[in-house]
């Protein structure tokens, strides 16, 4: 028999009981697809004695995580420790510094130090696997590094965090507001105890900056994402979109142009047309648009035991196969650096909330801050006064460049008549 891949597992959580699940349950067609069996040799947790749901007893265990990548009997190190830094990023660097194969769910890692980790894969002639760390299951890594790397991409966008979407719809569906489903989502285990990475668009963004690293060549560079989450949003914009003809969606949205790279996540009004407005509960999607194959769209779900752990396996069957290949679908050396777009110069529409006075001029004051930064509006919606006596207004603005409205919204503030922050969502016109 072909020598078996010897595979450790750092990390035990549910990703990785869930990879021990899917090689015992799947493992003569993993073999088969493979070309030779997978077998997991040690494991390594914080916690030995809790129940994971499968039979450890087999493999060896480890306390110390950081020396397996010493081991000769090792051929591959799968993390799933989490984290940007730490632990996690030791073993990866020691990993690939002893010409180990590595695969990771850990996006926060890959979005921060990506580049140097695949750099030190290049240099030790070995893999750096990441599938997972991006909308789980859903081969959207695989789909652009492999699939679409003869196209040039102009854009890559989708919904990148499962929680936040689960949020978004269920309220479209029941018309509560944030808060209240938030707490539901918390008690069924879709959003953690502290969810600010995801409704505050961090999780999505460290997604997006891999994205946009595959698609169109670039380095990572995180820093330069612009983030808002969904933590703002109400009942009323979603049922203001609903009545313009658009379902609010966070997404996460990158472009390359000759002014440099724009990536953005944010709270966005989605056509009804558009496939992104009917991914519902807690899937992801992802969308790319490349030269010749035109719109590619991958969607399903982009957490969990299941999906993520099969896209773990899937990373090391390739490497059972022998297919490495560059970490970013090209040599660390050819990746550019174009710099971060400016915002302000893209053109488009917006949508506008705004909690107001229920008293004469308020209107006039508004449209006069837009007609004076330059600010067509398209339509406009005023609801009656509420129980404080406070009106809600929303308006869509014609095509014009973002900075305009942004001056704009800086002409409103410290207005008297404009109670709380304006809400801005950008409409997705792509």
């Amino acid at each position: 028999m072909t020598k078996p891949l010897r595979i450790a597992l750092a990390g035990l959580g549910t990703v990785g009981g869930g990879v021990v699940k899917l090689l015992d349950a799947n493992a003569a067609l993993i073999t088969r697809r493979a070309g030779r069996p997978i077998e997991i040799v040690a494991v390594s947790a914080r916690d030995r004695t809790r129940d994971r749901g499968v039979d450890l007893s087999r493999f060896e265990w480890v306390d110390d995580a950081l020396t397996l990548s010493a081991r000769d009997d090792i051929d591959v190190v799968v993390e799933l420790i989490g984290g940007a830094d730490g632990p996690a990023l030791t073993l990866a660097r020691t990993t690939l510094a002893a010409s180990k194969a590595f695969v990771t769910a850990n996006k926060a890692m890959i979005a921060h130090h990506g580049v140097e980790l695949a750099g030190a894969a290049e240099a030790s002639g070995t893999a750096l696997k990441y599938e997972a760390a991006v909308a789980g299951g859903i081969p959207v890594i695989k789909g652009l590094r492999e699939g679409a790397a003869a196209n040039v991409i102009g854009h890559v966008y989708g919904i990148l965090n499962g929680t936040c979407n689960y949020i978004l719809t269920t309220m479209e569906k029941e018309g509560r507001d944030f808060n209240e489903v938030l707490g539901e989502a918390q008690a069924l285990g879709y959003a953690e105890a502290d969810p600010s990475f995801d409704i505050d668009g961090v999780d999505a963004a460290h997604k997006l900056s891999i994205l946009a690293t595959l698609a169109f060549g670039t380095e990572l560079d995180f820093g330069s994402v612009a983030i808002s989450g969904i933590r703002h949003v109400i009942a009323a914009d979603i049922a203001e979109a609903a009545a313009m003809g658009y379902r609010v969606r966070l997404v996460g949205l990158a472009e390359e142009s000759r002014k440099g790279l724009f990536q953005r996540v944010h709270a966005c009004l989605v056509p009804l047309d558009h496939p992104l407005a009917h991914v519902s509960g807690s899937l992801n999607a992802v969308v790319a648009e490349g030269n010749f194959v035109g719109r590619l769209f991958f969607e399903g779900r982009g957490a969990g035991e299941g999906p993520t752990a099969s896209a773990v396996v899937a990373d090391l069957i390739d490497i059972a196969r022998g297919e490495y290949g560059p970490a970013f679908a090209m040599p660390v050396a050819s990746l550019a650096r174009p710099g971060p777009a400016p915002a302000g110069e893209r053109r488009g529409r917006a949508y506008l909330r705004f909690t107001v006075a229920d008293r004469p001029g308020v209107l006039a004051e508004i449209t006069a801050a837009m007609r004076d930064a330059g600010v067509s509006i398209e339509s406009m919606i005023q609801r009656g006064a509420t129980a404080d006596g406070s009106v809600l207004l929303a308006l869509v603005t014609h095509v014009c460049p973002e900075r305009a409205v942004g001056d704009a919204l800086n002409r409103l503030e410290g207005s008297q008549s404009i109670v709380g922050k304006p809400m801005l969502m950008h409409i997705l016109d792509i």
